[in-house]
C-alpha cells in the first residue's frame, strides 16, 4: 500500500441504531424505520439486525417487508435526531483530520495519512475512531482501510457490522477481486446488465478486461470502471467544512395516487418546489442547476438536470425548469409513484451574479415578495394556512408537508442505474 490512508466510515443501520438507543427495547424486536404506509411513503429506509434476518432489505416497500416479518415493527423516520448524531460522529472525525467528505449522512471518507506518526497504521487509527464512536455515541461504525476511496468503500462494506477491513495490494485478489461487479461504487443496475452479457461478473473479471474493450462499448465511463475496479482511483478527500454539508437541496415524495398526466405532476412539484426554495433562502443560497427523478412501479428511477438561466432561490423559477424537464422527458407510459425536485450547483444568495435581459427585475422582486411572504404565514399559522390555487385542484396529491415531512433516503435506497 502507498502512504497514503483513506478510511470509508459507514454507520452500521444508522436509523435503526439510533431508534434503539432512544426506545431501547426495539433492540429486542424486528424494527425498521421507514415511512408512512398510509400515505404510501411505504419504503425501508433502515432495519436493526434482527429484522434483516428476516430478509428485510433497505429500499423494499412496507408491505414486502411485512410479508417476510408481520411481526415488523415499524418506526417513522426522525430526521433531525439522526442529523444531531451524524454532527457527533462528524466531531469525532474532525478530532484526526479535517480531510472529511461526507457521503450522506451516515458515511464519509477520511484521509487520515498526516495523523499517522500520531496514532499508527491505517488498521490502529481505525480502530481508535471505532472506539470513539462506540463510547461517545453508542454506535458501531464499519470501516474499509486502503490508499483509495473505491477500494476503501470496498472494505467499508466488505464485512458488518462494527468491522474493519483493510485492503493491500497482497490481498486485493482475496477480498476485492472475488466480489460482484455490482459491488464497485455507481455500478447500478443497467451498467451491470450490460457487464453481465459480456460475462464480466466480478470486480476481478472487470480489472482483467482489456481497457480499449471497455472504452468501446461503455465510452468514456469504460475509463471509469477500468480505474475504479483496478484501484487506480486518485481523486482527493475534500476538506471539510460545513459548507461541504449542503451541496444540494432537495425533496421527494411518494404520492398517494398515480400520477398519471403532467398536472398531476405540476401539483406535486408545486409543493416540493416550494420547500426547495425555502430552504434554499433558509441557508442564503441559490441554485444554478435544478435536477428532477421519477420513480415507477418497479422502483426503476431516473434523473435529469438542466441549468438555470441565473441563480436562483425563487419557488416560481424553480417550477418552471422542473416542469420543463417533466415535460420534455416523460410520458406516462408506466405507473409513476415517486417525484423529487432538487437543487445543485448552489452558491450564497448574496454573491453577486449577472441579472437575465430576458427576465424583468421586478418580476423577480414580485415573486421573492410572495415566497418570503408565504414562508411568513406558514412559519406562524402553519404550512396549510396558505396554498397556491393549482394544489387545491387536487388535495390527495397535495396534502403534504414536504419541510416537516422530509425523509432523507439512505445511499443504498438511491444506487440506481448509470
Amino acid at each position: 500500500m502507498s502512504e497514503t490512508i483513506i478510511l470509508h466510515c459507514d454507520l452500521n443501520h444508522f436509523y435503526a441504531a439510533v431508534e434503539e438507543l432512544h426506545q431501547p427495547y426495539t433492540r429486542y424486536v424486528p424494527m425498521a424505520v421507514g415511512g408512512d404506509k398510509d400515505k404510501r411513503h411505504g419504503i425501508i429506509l433502515a432495519k436493526n439486525p434482527l429484522a434483516k434476518k428476516y430478509g428485510v432489505q433497505t429500499g423494499e416497500p412496507l408491505w414486502q417487508a411485512k410479508q417476510k416479518c408481520p411481526n415488523l415493527l415499524i418506526l417513522p423516520a426522525r430526521f433531525s435526531l439522526y442529523m444531531r448524531f451524524s454532527k457527533k460522529v462528524m466531531d469525532i472525525y474532525q478530532r484526526y483530520t479535517d480531510r472529511i467528505e461526507p457521503f450522506g449522512i451516515d458515511e464519509a471518507w477520511l484521509d487520515v495519512t498526516s495523523c499517522k506518526t500520531l496514532y499508527g497504521n491505517g488498521y490502529e487509527i481505525a480502530r481508535k475512531i471505532s472506539d470513539d464512536i462506540q463510547q461517545e455515541c453508542g454506535l458501531t461504525v464499519s470501516i474499509g482501510v486502503s490508499d483509495n476511496k473505491i477500494y476503501s468503500k470496498l472494505g467499508s462494506d466488505y464485512k458488518k457490522p462494527n468491522a474493519i477491513t483493510v485492503i493491500t495490494p497482497e490481498n486485493v485478489n482475496q477480498i476485492v477481486y472475488p466480489l460482484p461487479v455490482e459491488d464497485l461504487l455507481y455500478v447500478g443496475r443497467a451498467t451491470k446488465q450490460k457487464l453481465y452479457r459480456f460475462g464480466i461478473k466480478t470486480i476481478g473479471d472487470l480489472a482483467a478486461t482489456p481497457l480499449p474493450f471497455l472504452m468501446n462499448h461503455f465510452g468514456k465511463w469504460g475509463l471509469v470502471l477500468h480505474r475504479f475496479s483496478n484501484g487506480l482511483e486518485t481523486s482527493e478527500v475534500k476538506a471539510y467544512s460545513h459548507q461541504t454539508l449542503v451541496k444540494s437541496i432537495g425533496n421527494s415524495i411518494t404520492s398517494q395516487v398515480d400520477l398519471k398526466t403532467l398536472n398531476d405532476v405540476k401539483i406535486v412539484a408545486t409543493v416540493l418546489c416550494e420547500s426547495v426554495a425555502s430552504r434554499l433562502k433558509q441557508h442564503q443560497l441559490a441554485t444554478r442547476t435544478i435536477s428532477i427523478s421519477m420513480r415507477d412501479e418497479h422502483l426503476h428511477s431516473f434523473t435529469r438536470q438542466m441549468s438555470c438561466e441565473v441563480p436562483t432561490d425563487v419557488s416560481e423559477d424553480l417550477i418552471h425548469y422542473a416542469m420543463i424537464l417533466f415535460k420534455d422527458n416523460f410520458d406516462f407510459s408506466k405507473r409513476y409513484r415517486s417525484i423529487g425536485v432538487r437543487a445543485e450547483q448552489l452558491v450564497h444568495s448574496e454573491a453577486a451574479w449577472q441579472i437575465s435581459m430576458f427576465i424583468p427585475f421586478e418580476h423577480h422582486l414580485r415573486s421573492r415578495v410572495i415566497d418570503t411572504t408565504m414562508d411568513a404565514i406558514r412559519s406562524r399559522f402553519g404550512h396549510d394556512s396558505i396554498q397556491r390555487g393549482i394544489t387545491l385542484s387536487n388535495l390527495s396529491l397535495s396534502d403534504f408537508n414536504p419541510k416537516e415531512d422530509h425523509v432523507i433516503f439512505p445511499y443504498a435506497y438511491f444506487k440506481e442505474s448509470i
